[in-house]
Formats: C-alpha cells, sequence, structure tokens
C-alpha cells in the first residue's frame, strides 16, 4: 500500500513539474486595448475644426478690410492735395484775372485822357501840339496785340494804327498801307521828323508803315509776335516817308 501511494505521489509531482516546464517555456504576451473613438469626441473633433476655419475665414475678412482702409485712406489724401492744388490754380487764376482787369481799366482811363486831349489840341493847338498827341496816343498803345484787319481798341494791325493815331488830331488817312504811303507831303529819311509816316515797299504799293517818334525810332503794330512795339529804324530802314502834319 504504501508502495501504491507513493507511486501515485511521484507520478502526480513528474505531471506537475512537466506542466511547469512548459508553462515556463511559453511567453507572456500582454495584449493593450485602445479607446473606441465615440460620438461625443468626433463632435468635439469636427467642432474644433469649425472654429478653426472660422477663425481663418475671419482672419482674412480682416486683412481685406485693413487693405481696402488702406487704400481708401491713401485716395482720400490723394484727393486733397489734388483739391489743393486746383484751389490754389484758381485763387491764382482770379488774382491774375483781377490784376489783368485793374491794369485795362488803368490803360482804359488813359486812352480816355489822351482823346480828350487830342480834341483839344484839334480845336486850338499848334502843328507842334497835334504831332504830340499822335505820339501820345500811340505810346499809350504800346504791348497791345498785333492781328491783321483788327482796328482797335486793344489789337491793331499797322495802318489801323497810324489811321487811329491820325484820327484823334482831326486828319483822316486811307485804311491801309498802299494809300497812307500816298498823302501828304514827300519827305527825304534823311530828313524825317517826329510824325512822319513812314512806309515800307514802294510808294503806293507799301506793305507795311509806322510813325517816326524821334532818336532813330518808330513806333509801330509789327507782327503777330511783336504787337505794338518801339523799334529802331536802324534796324529795319524804311523805303520812304510822308508828313501830313
Amino acid at each position: 500500500m504504501r508502495a501504491g501511494v507513493a507511486g501515485g505521489v511521484l507520478s502526480t509531482l513528474a505531471v506537475a513539474g512537466a506542466s511547469g516546464s512548459a508553462n515556463a517555456a511559453e511567453p507572456v504576451t500582454q495584449t493593450l486595448e485602445l479607446p473606441t473613438l465615440t460620438a461625443d469626441l468626433a463632435a468635439q473633433v469636427a467642432q474644433s475644426a469649425d472654429a478653426t476655419q472660422q477663425a481663418a475665414a475671419n482672419y482674412q475678412l480682416q486683412a481685406e478690410r485693413d487693405a481696402a482702409a488702406a487704400q481708401a485712406a491713401k485716395q482720400a489724401k490723394a484727393d486733397l492735395a489734388e483739391a489743393k492744388e486746383k484751389a490754389e490754380a484758381k485763387k491764382k487764376a482770379a488774382e491774375e484775372a483781377r490784376k489783368a482787369a485793374a491794369e485795362r481799366a488803368s490803360r482804359d482811363a488813359g486812352r480816355t485822357t489822351l482823346a480828350t486831349t487830342a480834341s483839344t489840341a484839334t480845336a486850338s493847338a499848334p502843328a507842334s501840339g497835334s504831332v504830340g498827341a499822335v505820339i501820345s496816343f500811340l505810346k499809350a498803345q504800346v504791348g497791345d496785340a498785333y492781328v491783321m484787319g483788327a482796328t482797335g481798341p486793344n489789337a491793331w494791325d499797322c495802318s489801323s494804327l497810324v489811321q487811329a493815331a491820325f484820327k484823334q488830331v482831326g486828319v483822316d488817312l486811307p485804311r491801309v498801307s498802299q494809300d497812307q504811303s500816298t498823302v501828304g507831303t514827300d519827305i527825304p529819311l534823311s530828313q524825317v521828323q517826329v510824325g512822319d509816316i513812314l512806309y515800307w515797299g514802294g510808294k503806293g504799293s507799301a506793305y507795311h508803315t509806322g510813325v517816326y517818334i524821334g532818336d532813330g525810332q518808330y513806333l509801330d503794330a509789327a507782327n503777330p509776335s511783336k504787337g505794338v512795339v518801339i523799334q529802331d529804324l536802324s534796324g529795319y530802314p524804311a523805303s520812304g516817308a510822308v508828313r501830313v502834319l
């Protein structure tokens, strides 16, 4: 009986030992389970993405607004500068117009005085006084424009200026240069005196006239670029001269 029990115990131990050896040979493996993506977590992720997109959109909109504001400010500054420039130009033009009007009024007043003096000279003054009135009238027109066919008071051609000057003292001259060269008394250029009419071209076919004012100078409505001027006779010698006073 003891032999039987002992044999049973030894068999049990042998089995247990074999089982232990087998368990010791097998590796131990640990399994980790990942958390499951729940519906709440998915919603939170989607909400975060929407918030990020909205923030980006807001940033872009703000950037566009800032750029538009900067452009508007720049344009407003340019418009203000342009408005100031136009205002200054208008102010300057108005000032120049005012000065021109004042100068014109002064000249017109001077011409009225000269015309009155000339009328008086026609009635009672000797020829020398008449010549002085003619020269004074002519000098008052210096600076006026030359316009072919014009007869004053602010623009002349050569013969209309000569005609108007002598009309101040009651002398009626022909209108054109050709005819003005044939009136009065022929005078040699070496004996020309103040108030004599000078002409350029042939007698009866002259193309230009002026009036001798002394000291080797004459006054005429020269051309469109010069207007009414005083010039040296040496620079443009006349063809002949006539005397009507």
